[in-house]
């Protein structure tokens, strides 16, 4: 797919936006008064792959922690920033990477400046964060309720403010828990400003209803070419919205990291316990830093063929299964040493 072409942005050391591959954000649910806590689950996002990360800036002890934790972390650190400015300019001083804000709710134009000017000379980039849930009264009031167009003119608001302030390292998030008004929000600016943008469901769900929401509503807007970081909003483990997120990306083709497995749901011609194998095989395979496809399959019949594409995979028989490689049958094993067999196939890949 043709992706839409924007500014590029960066974040720390990541390039958003300027044809960069999409990266994958996530966001702490620990207090980040709490250092150690904090770093920890950072720690742990980080071995899943996660790019970029943003913690909740509620008060000014958290923000003072904000070096104390960007020197114990690997990725760029995003700061949370609502309702006071202050806040912003505390977690500038202390070397933030990056400030999620919504310059409608920290105060006047005069303090949107202030920070705007310190961002700029800090070469922070700012983005301006809409969510449906906390429009301004006043758009409220023109559209009834919350709409796509009034996220749209909302985020252009904000953008123009900054701006006027000399401000144009620019991120735009515009982000809703219903699919279709997110979708048609994102469609709406890309056709007026050419920052790049971050997408999102927000408030999805728990990770079963919030992953399926997440992947049907970013799955669409980067279908269209739209989109250059994305985070999947799950009630849960911020550990498991990088996993959905990479497999959202690798369903489209857009990244590639680790193993991509495709199993077949099974039928009546399955003769080996396939779930069992997929699960096993799934968990062995984690973390495993190979760009590569396995295929686990229920049968000899269509096996091999209908996963010719794959690097390596396995199609189970009765009493004897296959392995093959891009389609072709590499060696037949006992079924009991199919999952071994396979995993020992896998080492000597490159």
């Amino acid at each position: 797919m043709k992706r839409r072409k924007t500014k590029a942005v960066t974040i720390g050391d990541v390039q958003i936006g300027g044809g960069a591959p999409v990266s994958v954000q996530s966001m702490t649910n620990t207090d980040t008064r709490d250092v150690i806590s904090t770093v920890e689950q950072i720690k742990s996002l980080e071995e899943s792959g996660c790019e970029l990360v943003r913690v909740a800036i509620p008060d000014q002890e958290a923000a003072t922690k904000v070096d104390k934790i960007k020197e114990q972390i690997n990725i760029p650190l995003i700061a949370d920033i609502h309702f006071d400015y202050r806040l912003a300019l505390e977690v500038l001083d202390r070397g933030i990477d990056g400030l999620r804000i919504n310059p409608g709710n920290i105060g006047d134009e005069d303090k949107v400046k202030i920070v705007a000017q310190r961002a700029l000379e800090s070469g922070v980039p700012i983005r301006v964060g809409v969510n449906a849930g906390s429009l301004e009264k006043s758009l409220l009031k023109k559209y009834g309720h919350p709409t796509a167009e009034a996220m749209v003119d909302s985020a252009l608001e904000h953008v123009k403010l900054l701006e006027e302030f000399g401000f144009e390292d620019i991120i735009i998030s515009l982000k809703a828990s219903n699919v279709m008004m997110t979708l048609s929000a994102y469609q709406l600016i890309a056709e007026k400003v050419d920052y790049p943008l971050h997408i999102g469901i927000t408030e999805a769900g728990t990770i079963k209803s919030g992953t399926v929401k997440s992947a049907v509503g970013i799955g669409a807007i980067l279908a269209q070419g739209l989109g250059d970081t994305i985070r999947v909003s799950l009630t849960g483990d911020p550990v498991e919205e990088i996993k959905v997120a990479y497999e959202i990306l690798k369903s489209l083709n857009l990244r590639r990291s680790g193993v991509n497995i495709i199993s077949c749901p099974t039928c009546g011609r399955t003769e080996i316990n396939l779930v069992e194998i997929a699960n096993t095989v799934e968990e062995k395979l984690a973390g495993l830093d190979k760009d590569i496809e396995v295929a686990i399959m229920g049968c000899v019949v269509n096996g091999p063929g209908e996963a010719r594409e794959a690097d390596l995979g396995i199609a189970g028989g009765r009493d004897v299964g296959l392995i093959f490689k891009k389609g072709e049958v590499i060696k037949k094993v006992s079924a009991d040493d199919l999952v071994d067999e396979l995993l020992a196939e896998i080492d000597k890949l490159d």
